[in-house]
């Protein structure tokens, strides 16, 4: 058995690899990790997204939870973020949601919360597993009055939103919005919201029937809002994924705007308002090299992390910063919410455009998104870490960088799931950049296998 917890919680095909088993054990184990310091009878959080398997995984989970003695508050189908901020709030001492995210609907994940909202550190993630792999060796079952109960509150969702409505004070009167859903957890929650502070709302895959999440649609498959803002003659499209953690906008003509360009719009924005922290925003290597540029013209400072929300949140609270966030469009605001939020992230977009009164092509010219190409190298799983060892590679990629001079720049990196080392590049001529990209993963692969 390899390691369960992947960068974002225990995911798997559901009822196949993400057994009913594994997820009561995740519960049990889970429960027990997260409130073995307490001295009063610990309470889990649970939510989860649409999906079939979601009913399924988290009574198994909440079983688990009470058999180990802790007790359950499910509050059902809610945005991931819903469930970080509602676990701080609620002074629970853990939380703990049922989602795949952006996955295709057959798979799930289990993902869980420390009692202030943040996702679990890999040691604990690796305490969670030893308890699984042990058989909960030494873990006392009790019996009798000691057997936790679950509670079932249909009210979270409801103060999910007004959080979020008074974090971003807007008016949205006269405004047209465009929403994609993704048959997913926001198909209540963000609708409902954007509605309450009265745009015009043209809402499409908000309904979901277990099977349909994800599928041709929210922020994954743009092309189908796209269309639609332009025919309604919308201000703003938004779309969100499965767990609503992510969001990306769609401008009045058509025009994809993803989480760099959200950011660089809001960062710049905060920093006139002199709201920006550290005068810092928190990205990853991935970001677009014109999101770089950006910061650089406009006094911003860009921070770098390895690929992943979790090491971008770690960032930000080692020095302070209150955004950071992926090209991806999963943005954390930290004076909100603990975690990746797509509808905060949607209400402080729209607070831009309402308070600069410009439309979002014009707002998105903050920074010019420089071409990228990406190509996969295929390599034996055991050296992809090691591609910076070998002469004939470091001196391609060392030239490449010279050539490019500051407008345009190499990033190799090994996938963290599969025998590949990606390549991409970036810089100002698309077909010259994909041209070098082939050509540099070919001689990856030549020199590697």
């Amino acid at each position: 058995m390899g390691r369960l917890f992947g960068t974002d919680g225990v995911r798997g095909v559901a009822n196949d690899e993400l057994t009913p088993l594994l997820a009561m054990q995740l519960g049990q184990a889970g429960a027990y990790v997260l409130s073995k310091e307490v001295n009063h009878k610990p309470t889990i959080m649970v939510g989860c997204d649409t999906r079939l398997s979601g009913d399924m995984l988290a009574s198994a989970l909440m079983a688990g939870a009470c058999s180990v003695g802790a007790d359950v508050v499910n509050v059902g189908v809610i945005p991931t973020p819903g469930v970080a901020y509602l676990t701080k709030k609620y002074r629970v001492d853990a939380g703990v949601v049922i989602s795949a995210s952006h996955n295709p609907m057959e798979f799930n994940g289990i993902k869980f919360f420390d009692g202030n909202g943040y996702k679990l550190p890999d040691a604990m993630e690796d305490e969670i597993e030893a308890l699984i792999k042990n058989n909960m060796e030494g873990v006392k079952m009790p019996t009798g009055a000691g057997i936790g109960k679950i509670k079932n509150r249909t009210d979270a969702r409801e103060e999910y939103i007004n959080h979020n409505l008074n974090a971003v004070d807007i008016n949205l009167q006269g405004m047209k919005v465009v929403m994609d859903c993704a048959e997913g957890a926001s198909f209540y929650t963000s609708v409902e919201a954007i509605r309450q502070l009265g745009a015009e709302v043209i809402v499409i895959h908000n309904n979901p029937d277990g099977t349909n999440i994800n599928a041709g649609c929210g922020s994954t498959h743009m092309e189908e809002l796209m269309g639609r803002v332009v025919t309604e003659k919308a201000n703003i499209g938004l779309a969100f994924d499965g767990d609503a953690d992510r969001f990306l906008a769609v401008d009045e003509n058509g025009k994809m705007v993803d989480g760099d360009e959200i950011m660089a719009i809001i960062g710049k924005y905060m920093k006139d308002n002199g709201k920006l922290a550290k005068n810092t925003i928190v990205a990853t290597v991935m970001s677009n090299l014109g999101f770089f540029k950006m910061g650089e013209r406009e006094g911003i400072q860009i921070d770098k992390t390895k690929v992943g929300d979790r090491y971008v949140l770690e960032h930000m609270k080692e020095i302070g910063a209150n955004l950071g966030g992926e090209q991806s469009g999963h943005i954390i605001f930290l004076d909100d919410n603990t975690t990746g939020d797509g509808l905060l992230s949607a209400l402080h977009l729209l607070e831009v455009m309402v308070n600069t009164k410009k439309p979002l092509s014009e707002l998105a010219k903050v920074m010019e998104v420089m071409p990228q190409a990406l190509v996969n190298a295929h390599v034996p799983t055991h050296k992809k870490d090691s591609y910076m060892e070998y002469p004939e590679i470091a001196g391609a990629i060392a030239d490449l960088e010279k050539q490019f001079a500051g407008d345009g720049r190499v990033l190799i990196r090994p996938s963290g799931t599969e025998p590949l080392v990606r390549v991409m590049i970036e810089g100002k001529d698309q077909s010259k950049i994909e041209e070098e990209a082939r050509n540099l993963a070919k001689l990856i692969e030549e020199v590697m296998l």
